[in-house]
């Protein structure tokens, strides 16, 4: 099914519109807020293997980004800023380059199974410091920078979307041979002369083996 043209007559351009539409919060979704990372906070980063990074430039663009290791990867310094190890990756460096012109930042933390997931926003900076990354260092490689995030909310964000979208069941998964190929999407993007989709294959299938820290 098509969806008809966008009418510009019909966007949303104000919040007291948008409230009209949408309502306002319950006290226990504005109270549910907290400026530190408490012990309920604490155990769901050390359960944590997955956070998705939100930032911006100083010009409002926008990025998100994925960081992912064994559960309890991020590292918790105390109650009001925790690290980020960053391991190899594609040296675009998005993140990094926003943080330098913008520090605000958002996280989303996720479980795998557990619909509730924990969001945190706060400031980061990027550290250099050896002591702190050889702390965080996997498979015998320190992690060559860290994003440094000090906490100014953290809350609990419930699980409708998880629940909408089938995300943790497994029966609602597409099998492997109908999802997208990350190679023919890269080749047909890129548009490189001799790099076709197998070359790009091959690339990536080495990066996860070799180059994963």
């Amino acid at each position: 099914m098509s969806l008809p043209k966008i009418n510009p007559n019909e966007l949303v351009t104000t919040e007291e519109e948008l409230r009209s539409i949408l309502g306002y919060p319950s006290e226990l979704v504005n109270k549910k807020v907290i400026s530190h990372i408490d012990a309920h906070c604490r155990d769901y980063i050390a359960k944590s293997p997955f956070v998705f990074i939100s930032t911006a430039d100083a010009h409002g663009k926008c990025d998100v980004s994925p960081r992912g290791d064994s559960a309890g990867f991020v590292h918790i310094v105390d109650e009001k800023t925790i690290i980020i190890p960053d391991r190899p990756g594609n040296k675009r460096v998005d993140t990094f380059r926003n943080m330098i012109s913008s520090p605000e930042i958002g996280l989303l933390f996720l479980i795998p199974g557990f619909g509730e997931t924990l969001r945190i926003n706060g400031r980061a900076y990027i550290t250099k410091d050896k002591q702190l990354l050889q702390a965080m260092r996997a498979s015998d490689k320190d992690p060559l920078l860290g994003i440094v995030v000090q906490v100014e909310e953290c809350f609990l964000h419930c699980a409708k979307a998880f629940k909408r979208s089938g995300l943790w069941e497994p029966e609602s998964w597409l099998q492997r041979e109908m999802l997208p190929s990350a190679a023919t999407i890269l080749a047909d993007h890129a548009k490189l002369e001799g790099v076709t989709a197998e070359v790009i294959a091959d690339r990536l299938a080495e990066g996860y083996s070799k180059r994963l820290y």
